[in-house]
C-alpha cells in the first residue's frame, strides 16, 4: 500500500486525475442517468484510493451530448453527478469536481448545437478545472477509453492513459493521440500512475495505438 503524499504547502499547485466517466470510471451505457444503473468500472474504487492517497486531486472531465441532444436535462444530469459522488463516498472516494460539456453541433436544442472549446477532443474542460482548482496540468494525467480523452489530455500539458476496453474504433494515430500508457481496464491503467514527480512506464511499441 502506497504512503500517503505529504501535505503541500499553503497555495502549492495541486496535481490531479481528470477522468472520463462513461466507459472509464462507470460501465458504458449510453446517456444514461438511471442511478440503478450507474456501476463503477471493476476495480475503480481500490485504484482511485490509491491515487487520492498518492496525493492527486480526481476530477470527472464528461462530453454530455445528450444535453444538446434533447435526450435529458442539466437536472437529471446533477443528480445522477450527485449519486455519483455519493457511490465512490460509500467506497471511501471523494471527487473534487465534476466538468461536463454540453454542446454538440448537430444537436437539437438550438442554444446548445454549436462548437465549442470544452468538447473533448479540445481541452477547455480541464483547463478550466485546473484554473478554477489551481492544479498542476505538467503532472496531471488524463484517463479515458478513447483517442479523444487522451488528444484532449495532450493538449492541455497533461500525461495521460487510455484504457484499450474497445470503445476506441478510429485508432488514428497522431502527436496529440499517443497515450503515455495503454491498459486494459481501470484498475491497471489507474494502477499504472505514478506518483506525482515520478516518471511512469511508456506504453510499449507494440501496443496500440
Amino acid at each position: 500500500m502506497p504512503a500517503s503524499a505529504p501535505s503541500p504547502a499553503p497555495g502549492a499547485r495541486r496535481s490531479a486525475v481528470f477522468l472520463d466517466k462513461d466507459g472509464t470510471l462507470l460501465e458504458d451505457l449510453p446517456y444514461n442517468l438511471d442511478p440503478a444503473r450507474m456501476l463503477l468500472a471493476p476495480g475503480a474504487a481500490p485504484a482511485l484510493r490509491r491515487l487520492a492517497r498518492l496525493g492527486y486531486r480526481l476530477f470527472v472531465v464528461s462530453n454530455q451530448a445528450g444535453l444538446a441532444l434533447g435526450r435529458f436535462d442539466t437536472t437529471a444530469l446533477h443528480r445522477s453527478w450527485r449519486h455519483l459522488r455519493a457511490l465512490l463516498a460509500g467506497e471511501g472516494v471523494r471527487l473534487d469536481g465534476f466538468y461536463y460539456c454540453p454542446h454538440h453541433p448537430d444537436g437539437t436544442v438550438p442554444a446548445l448545437a454549436t462548437a465549442c472549446t470544452c468538447r473533448k477532443p479540445a481541452p477547455g474542460l480541464l483547463r478550466r478545472a485546473a484554473l478554477e482548482h489551481r492544479i498542476d496540468l505538467p503532472s496531471s494525467w488524463m484517463v479515458g477509453d478513447i483517442l479523444d480523452d487522451v488528444e484532449a489530455g495532450r493538449r492541455a500539458g497533461c500525461r495521460t492513459v487510455l484504457l484499450d476496453v474497445g470503445n476506441e474504433t478510429e485508432w488514428l494515430r497522431s502527436r496529440w493521440r499517443w497515450p503515455d500508457i495503454v491498459a486494459g481496464g481501470f484498475f491497471e491503467g489507474a494502477g499504472a500512475i505514478p506518483a506525482p514527480g515520478l516518471a511512469a512506464a511508456p506504453a510499449h511499441p507494440g501496443e496500440r495505438p
